[in-house]
C-alpha cells in the first residue's frame, strides 16, 4: 500500500505547477490585453503636453477634457444617434436570427440546405468589397444619408453570422419538447417564444453582446452612407479629432472613453449568459 501511494503527491506537485505556470500566462495576457485600456483612460486625465513624455498616472488628474469633448464632438446627439441604430438593428438582427435559426433547425421545407449554405457564404464576403453595391442599393431607394438606411445594411450584413450561431443552439433543444407541445394544440409562434425560447438564452445573451460591440464600433458604413454631420453615429466623429498634422490626444482619449461605456454596461449585465453561450457552444462543436 506505500509503494501505490508514492506516486499520488508526485501527480499533485505537477498538477499544481501546471497551474501556477498557466495562471502566468493568463496573467501576462490580461495585463497586455488591458493595457491600453488603462493608457486609454489615464491619457483622458493628463494635460495634453504630458501624453507621451509626463509619468505613467497623470499628475495632476484633470476632469476637463471630458466636457471640453463633449462640446467638441457634440457628444450627445451622436451619442443618441449610435443608440438609435443600434438597438433597432439588434432588434432586427434578434428576430431575423431567432426566427431563422429555428426554422433551419426544426421545421422542413424545400432547399432548406441550400438556402442555409448561401445565407453562409455571405459570410465569407469581406466588408470592403460590398461597400459600392451597398452604397448604390440603399441610394437606389431612397435610404442615403438616413439611420433607417444604415440599419438595413447593418440588419443585412450581420443577420448570416447570428443565424449560424442561433441555429446551433436551437438543434441542442430536444425535439421531443417541440413535438409535445404542438401535441398540446400549440402554434409554431407559441412552440418558439413560450417553450423554446426560454431554453437558448445563452444563444440570444451571445448574440446580444457580439452584436452589439460590432454595430456600435463599426465605422465603415457609418462613414461611407452617413453623410450629413448632424446624422453620424459616434464612430466617425470621434474619428475627426484625429487631425492632419496634430492630434489632441486628451480629448480623444475622453471622447473614446465615454463611447466605451454602453458596451461596459451591457456585458456587465449579460456576461453570464455569454459565458454560459461560449460554453455551450464550445461543448457542441
Amino acid at each position: 500500500m506505500t509503494s501505490e501511494a508514492l506516486p499520488r503527491p508526485v501527480h499533485r506537485s505537477r498538477f499544481s505547477l501546471f497551474r501556477v505556470f498557466a495562471f502566468i500566462i493568463l496573467t501576462i495576457l490580461a495585463l497586455v490585453t488591458i493595457y491600453p485600456f488603462v493608457w486609454m483612460v489615464l491619457t483622458s486625465l493628463r494635460d495634453a503636453r504630458s501624453v507621451f513624455a509626463g509619468p505613467f498616472f497623470p499628475n495632476p488628474i484633470i476632469f476637463t477634457n471630458y466636457p471640453d469633448a463633449w462640446v467638441q464632438t457634440q457628444f450627445g446627439s451622436h451619442f443618441l444617434n449610435s443608440l438609435i441604430v443600434s438597438v433597432v438593428s439588434l432588434a432586427g438582427i434578434l428576430f431575423l436570427s431567432i426566427t431563422a435559426g429555428y426554422g433551419f433547425a426544426k421545421l422542413k421545407f424545400p432547399f432548406k440546405n441550400v438556402i442555409y449554405v448561401l445565407l453562409l457564404s455571405t459570410m465569407a464576403m469581406p466588408a470592403a468589397s460590398l461597400i459600392i453595391p451597398l452604397f448604390l442599393q440603399v441610394k437606389s431607394i431612397g435610404l442615403l444619408n438616413s439611420l433607417w438606411g444604415l440599419i438595413l445594411v447593418y440588419v443585412g450584413s450581420m443577420s448570416p453570422f447570428s443565424i449560424f450561431l442561433m441555429r446551433s443552439f436551437f438543434e441542442g433543444v430536444p425535439d421531443e419538447l417541440i413535438e409535445a407541445a404542438r401535441m398540446d394544440g400549440s402554434g409554431e409562434w407559441y412552440t418558439l417564444f413560450r417553450v423554446v425560447l426560454p431554453l437558448v438564452r445563452p444563444g440570444i445573451g451571445t448574440v446580444v453582446i457580439l452584436q452589439f460591440l460590432s454595430i456600435w464600433n463599426e465605422f465603415l458604413y457609418a462613414a461611407v452612407l452617413i453623410q450629413s454631420t448632424d446624422k453620424q453615429t459616434l464612430q466617425p466623429t470621434i474619428f475627426h479629432l484625429n487631425g492632419r498634422y496634430a492630434t489632441n490626444w486628451t480629448l480623444l482619449a475622453a471622447a473614446l472613453t465615454m463611447a466605451i461605456l454602453p458596451i461596459v454596461v451591457i456585458y456587465v449585465n449579460m456576461q453570464k449568459q455569454f459565458v454560459a453561450g461560449l460554453t455551450q457552444g464550445a461543448l457542441k462543436w
